[in-house]
Formats: C-alpha cells, sequence, structure tokens
C-alpha cells in the first residue's frame, strides 16, 4: 500500500462539519484535481457550481433537506453539460442533437469522475464529504434555481468542510462478489444474506432496515419522473 491508497480505503461520508471554513487556496485546489479527471474523449461534458452562500445552501435545503447541505462550506453541484457542444455545433453551422443513451453516459460519468477526484482531493487536505444525489428528485426546480440552460441536467452534488464525526469504514461486498476472473460468474442469494449480516453487524442500532431492503425500496419502485422530465425540457431526451 501507499499514501494515496490508504487515503482511498479510509473513506467514509461525512454528513456533519464544523464551523471552520474551506480555506479558498483549498477549494481551489479540490475542484482543480477535479477536472483533472480522465474524461470521454475530452470533452469534459459537466460543469461545476460552487455554493457557499447562506442564501443559495438555504434554496438547495428546502428543495432537498438534508442537514449536510446547511452545515457544509462549500457544496459542488454537478451538472451534466452538452451545451457547450451545442455551441461547438453552432461554431460550425452543422446540425445538433444530444438525445440519447449514450450522450447521458458520456456526461454522467465525466461528471462521476470529477466528483470522485474532488471528493479524494479535499479528503487528503483534511476536508470531509457526502455525494448528495437527491437533487435529482426535484431536477426541475433545480434548473430554474441554478439557471440551467438546453442541454444540461443536474447529477449530484458534494457537499464539503471540516469533518464534525467519524465513522468507522463501512465494508464492502466480499471480493468474490464483485470481482471476476475473466468473465462475469452470477451469484447466489446466499451472498445477499452474508452482506445483510455483515451491514446488520457494523449498523448496530443505527440499522432500520436491512441492506437488501434499501436495494429493494430503491429497484422495486417506479421509475423517478422528474428526471425524464428535465431531460425532455432541456432537450436530451
Amino acid at each position: 500500500m501507499n499514501e494515496t491508497i490508504d487515503l482511498m480505503l479510509a473513506h467514509s461520508s461525512v454528513r456533519r462539519f464544523t464551523d471552520e471554513p474551506i480555506e479558498r487556496a483549498d477549494l481551489e485546489a479540490i475542484i482543480t484535481a477535479g477536472r483533472a479527471a480522465s474524461s470521454w474523449k475530452n470533452f469534459q461534458s459537466y460543469s461545476i457550481i460552487v455554493i457557499q452562500s447562506e442564501e443559495k445552501k438555504q434554496a438547495l435545503y428546502d428543495l432537498v433537506p438534508q442537514p449536510a447541505i446547511l452545515q457544509a462550506k462549500a457544496i459542488l453541484f454537478f451538472v451534466g453539460d452538452h451545451n457547450r457542444a451545442s455551441k461547438a455545433a453552432e461554431l460550425h453551422g452543422t446540425d445538433f442533437d444530444a438525445k440519447g443513451t449514450e450522450n447521458l453516459l458520456i456526461s454522467s460519468v465525466d461528471a462521476s469522475l470529477a466528483g470522485q477526484n474532488a471528493l479524494l482531493a479535499a479528503e487528503s487536505l483534511g476536508y470531509g464529504g457526502v455525494f448528495i444525489g437527491m437533487i435529482r428528485h426535484q431536477a426541475l426546480a433545480m434548473a430554474e434555481l441554478f439557471n440551467l440552460p438546453d442541454y444540461t441536467y443536474p447529477i449530484f452534488c458534494i457537499a464539503l468542510g471540516l469533518p464534525a464525526q467519524a465513522h468507522p469504514v463501512k465494508p464492502r461486498l466480499a471480493t468474490e462478489a464483485i470481482v471476476f476472473e475473466e468473465e462475469y460468474v452470477e451469484q447466489d442469494i446466499e451472498i445477499i444474506k452474508s452482506y445483510d449480516q455483515i451491514q446488520t453487524v457494523y449498523a448496530g442500532d443505527r440499522q432500520t432496515e436491512l441492506w437488501s431492503e434499501r436495494i429493494v425500496a430503491q429497484f422495486g419502485q417506479a421509475e423517478q419522473a422528474e428526471t425524464k422530465v428535465i431531460l425532455e425540457k432541456n432537450k436530451l431526451s
């Protein structure tokens, strides 16, 4: 192992922050490191909105009432962005159509890579943070709040600050449940039952439902409608 890998393996989400600010130079370094992430054909099909004002944080919290939003000293709001691509089409006098699953994957993956880079950089400087994906459930309101133009859509945000809490690292699924040699190996239900037990021991009194029950609650429900609406409104679907 080395220092970088040790930092990665020590990751845990932080949702409570102290009142200490994030130094401007640190925030710039975090964003620069995020933007250094790999990107499909160097398109960089995302944008980052930096939120630090109490007014904007409160407006965001009113839509997604998670305490980390109000406590954070900076929030990085990641937007899937094909708007710049539309300008490139205008520059060259060509038609433009960003619709389709592949283009959504390009921008979503680009943003996710940049986000993970940014959070890792923040942790290397002593800060902590948490990804918040629930902003997609209020996509139309988010688009209005942050003035998102055509060919853009909200993906997630990251709340950042100095940690005011420390949780043990969450146990991951067993390696053999995720990592396969040469071809996919389908698992049986025992993998799920075993991991439920591991998560139960980890969570202790904080557990309100099994890990597998949370999965069912997520993937057993109808499609979240708001994302589809914003994609249609902003000419991406």
